[in-house]
């Protein structure tokens, strides 16, 4: 791919250690250390390279303490001549880590946070590497306390400190308290070494010292014993790596999957993840062609995955979110976990505050925490049901309320969120399953055309009228203009005639439960948005079809005018809310407000599970009773778990601090139109956006006219792609993406340093790929690259199968 840098990665190899050498201050003597421990490498590995790297050095080259060993390869890539903070320079070269057997030492500028020459604290910077740290501790006057807090810092970040090194000193004796700090309670060994002799005047005298230093501190048993700790801590990483997928095969059970078919080499092992990237070990390859095949050892053991299903539709911040994960700390540090019926503290207010607020729904007026979308779904399910009950009289009759629904909708995994779908591969062999509720055949949204979008129409609703193919997305999302040509006019036939139907068969509903604009484990199907507008407004608008037969009760008056009519209206946002689609909420699109909505995934940045079900007053007011036993009784130990309202505050606060300044723009700006000029007025007026370029999804439509695709759609950070099936499978079952997903896993082709993959789930014959709202313009144009590459080599292979 020209033009596209590889992502970061992760550095491991066999036979090359690599170590970070991290400091707990400036002037604690990293680069004495570092020193030393090239030099004792050098001595006890003689047959073995070994290389000191500074990727950043401050100060004077000719005054380094390294000057002392000249038999050691040392390599700086920015020198600065002043001795201050580097801000003002590029980030540290990959290439120089590229050797193959051997010891490298990477030495960072300053302490554990001082800014690099990007700006960015060290910490910070080196984090994709995931380089194992050693770190030298402080021994000056109040060292212990920079030591700590400089360990704490790593920690946070996932390093592994694997070692703490400091100069062994009378005055103050840190390393007395701070041995029995890190191994007692973090099982890392502390070392000690002299400390060197002090500088004088005469520049001959001086160097004789510090080599005389160096050959005697380097030869010293506790140099030895370091390096072997170290050399066993790399092999032991590296063993775990490679038996962990054998391992995970005998004793995990996974969800969605057949175990039956899974083997280890099926198993993607994840060291870490950074940003959009998992880093996965490289499986070991099958050629053994000595010609082809790269020598053991010398191959890099990890390669970046994008997460292209966003770790299954949760993350938005990127992984390893530094401010994330000190939020997590943060609230971990001041609660812990607190009991929350009858109290509250302030993460959780300030939470339901800001959700509520951004939301912009009128209706909404209450916030209930639960901890995943399936138990908020539940949570909602009971909320609308009361509602409608009190309204309706159902008390002691004994019929039980279904749903009304779209086919193709999920709820969620627990057997109540299971019954709010219609029979299907998720829950059609769960043996308590009941499906209960009416689901409508709704229209979909495809890119079949590189001219045109089309509104698809279930077979049941096809010649009924409307207009079934747009010019651009916009057009398809303009529910009020469409509305007011009157295309609405063929929903509301199909949809009140299904309703009276029901009503008159005695059907009995207590919710209208639908995923606005997308429908997401059903199969990442687009909703024309002017369907659900009119399912919405017809159900609102016809209580008497709801109420049984009987008398409408008034609603309560002490309500205002936002009270729910006809149904609850449940909207559940967990997948498709909180920018996922380009907005805060996807209901905007729709035009309609919910009565109550759903929230999770998002929520949180992909960081805790946290779920908020959000519902109006007039709901909130059906549970208002002398009796107890009237209360909404739901909840579980960790409601409304400080770690999780204080982390989705963060990460929601951040989304609205990256619209607000116009982080998406790039993406937001990008005409839909081959020849649209591009103008100020126009962005103003778009009303969908997308991260997927508009060239890129036209190409997709244009291969949609092949029998190879079905059809295509790009809407915010969700990318979905309809293959068309050889063996006429449809829905989850079906099997069309699988090759592309494989191929994609293979990767781009390339050496260790350009090698990269992409880690997808599939939907049956949908194939779908979303970013988070962090990643940057650069990384999608690769993945479009990476995705016209594959997917035309798919076409051919398909035409001469």
């Amino acid at each position: 791919m020209p033009g596209i840098p590889p992502p970061a990665r992760a550095l491991l190899w066999r036979q090359l250690r690599i170590h970070q050498v991290y400091g707990a201050n400036t002037e604690v003597g990293k680069t004495v250390f570092t020193t030393l421990l090239s030099k004792a490498a050098r001595k006890f590995w003689p047959r073995e390279e070994t290389v000191f790297l500074k990727p950043v050095s401050t100060g004077p080259a000719d005054d380094a303490d390294d000057r002392f060993a000249p038999e050691i390869e040392s390599k700086t890539l920015f020198q600065y001549n002043l001795a201050v903070s580097p801000h003002l320079a590029a980030q540290v070269s990959k290439r120089e880590a590229s050797r193959n057997s051997g010891w490298l030492f990477v030495e960072t500028a300053g302490g554990v946070h001082s800014p690099s020459p990007s700006g960015t604290t060290q910490a910070d910077l080196y984090m994709p590497l995931r380089l194992p740290v050693v770190l030298v501790g402080d021994s000056k006057l109040g060292g212990i306390s920079q030591t700590i807090s400089a360990f704490e810092s790593l920690k946070i970040r996932g390093y592994d400190v694997e070692m703490v090194l400091l100069f062994k000193e009378d005055q103050y004796q840190n390393h007395l308290y701070l041995t029995e700090y890190f191994e007692q309670k973090h099982g890392i060994p502390v070392k000690t070494v002299p400390e060197p002799p002090h500088r004088v005047a005469d520049p001959k005298s001086d160097a004789q010292a510090m080599s005389q230093y160096y050959d005697t501190g380097s030869a010293s048993p506790v140099l030895h014993k370091t390096l072997q700790h170290l050399e066993a801590r790399h092999e032991s990483r590296i063993a775990r790596l490679e038996s962990m997928s054998t391992t995970a095969s005998q004793k995990i059970w996974y969800p969605f999957t057949q175990q039956k078919h899974l083997t280890p080499s099926k198993i993607t092992v994840i060291d870490s993840a950074h940003g959009d990237h998992f880093q996965t070990l490289v499986p070991q390859p099958t050629n053994t062609n000595p010609a082809t095949t790269t020598l053991p050892g010398t191959a890099a053991l990890l390669q970046p995955s994008f997460d292209a299903s966003a770790s299954w539709w949760t993350q938005g911040l990127g992984h390893a979110n530094p401010s994330l994960a000190l939020a997590a700390a943060h609230a971990a540090g001041r609660y812990g976990h607190v009991m929350f019926a009858e109290a509250v503290h302030e993460p959780a207010l300030a939470l339901a505050e800001t959700l509520l607020r951004g939301m912009r729904n009128p209706r909404l007026a209450r916030a209930f925490f639960s901890d995943n979308g399936s138990t908020g779904t539940e949570v909602a399910l009971k909320m609308a049901l009361r509602a409608a009950r009190v309204r309706y009289g159902w008390a002691g009759d004994g019929e039980r309320a279904g749903v009304l629904g779209l086919q193709g909708s999920y709820h969620g995994d627990t057997i109540g969120a299971m019954d709010c779908s219609e029979p299907g591969v998720f829950n059609e062999k769960v043996e308590w399953y009941e499906g209960r509720g009416y689901w409508f055949a709704g229209p979909t949204v495809w890119r079949t055309s590189a001219e045109a979008w089309e509104v698809v129409l279930p077979g049941e609703m096809a010649g009924d009228g409307g207009q079934e193919r747009f010019a651009s997305l916009d057009d398809v999302f303009d529910v009020e203009a469409r509305e007011a040509r009157g295309e609405h006019q063929a929903y509301e036939r199909f949809i009140l005639t299904r309703l009276e139907k029901l009503a008159a068969e005695g059907r009995r509903f207590g919710a209208l439960m639908i995923e606005p604009v997308v429908l997401g484990a059903g199969g990442m199907l687009l909703v024309d948005p002017l369907f659900q507008r009119t399912l919405v407004k017809a159900v609102r608008q016809n209580p008497h079809l709801f109420s049984g037969g009987g008398a409408l009760a008034e609603p309560d008056a002490t309500v205002d005018d936002q009270t729910w009519s006809g149904l609850p209206v449940i909207f559940d946002e967990v997948f498709t809310g909180l920018y996922r689609l380009g907005r805060f909420s996807a209901a905007s699109f729709l035009g309609v407000d919910a009565d109550i909505s759903v929230h999770a995934k998002l929520l949180t940045g992909g960081l805790v599970p946290l779920s908020m079900t959000l519902a109006s007053e007039s709901i909130f007011r059906a549970f208002e009773s002398d009796d107890k036993s009237d209360a909404l009784l739901h909840g579980h130990s960790y409601t409304a778990h400080a770690v999780g309202c204080q982390v989705a505050l963060e990460s929601v606060r951040e989304m609205q601090r990256m619209e607000a300044q116009g982080d998406w723009a790039w993406a937001a700006a990008a005409p839909e139109g081959a020849n649209q000029e591009l103008t100020a007025e126009h962005n103003k007026s778009k009303l969908t956006w997308s991260v997927w370029s508009p060239e890129f999804v036209r190409w997709l439509g244009q291969l949609s006219e092949t029998s190879f695709m079905a059809g295509a759609w790009a809407l915010g950070s969700v990318l979905a792609i309809k293959l068309t099936s050889v063996d006429g499978t449809e829905g989850y079952k079906g099997g069309a993406a699988r090759a592309v997903q494989a191929a994609l896993l293979q990767g781009s082709e390339g050496g260790d340093e350009t090698r990269w993959n992409v880690h997808t789930r599939v939907l049956g014959n949908t194939l779908y790929l979303m970013t988070g709202q962090k990643t940057d313009q650069e990384s999608v144009r690769g993945l479009e690259s990476l995705l016209r590459e594959t997917l035309t080599q798919a076409s051919r292979d398909a035409q001469q199968a």
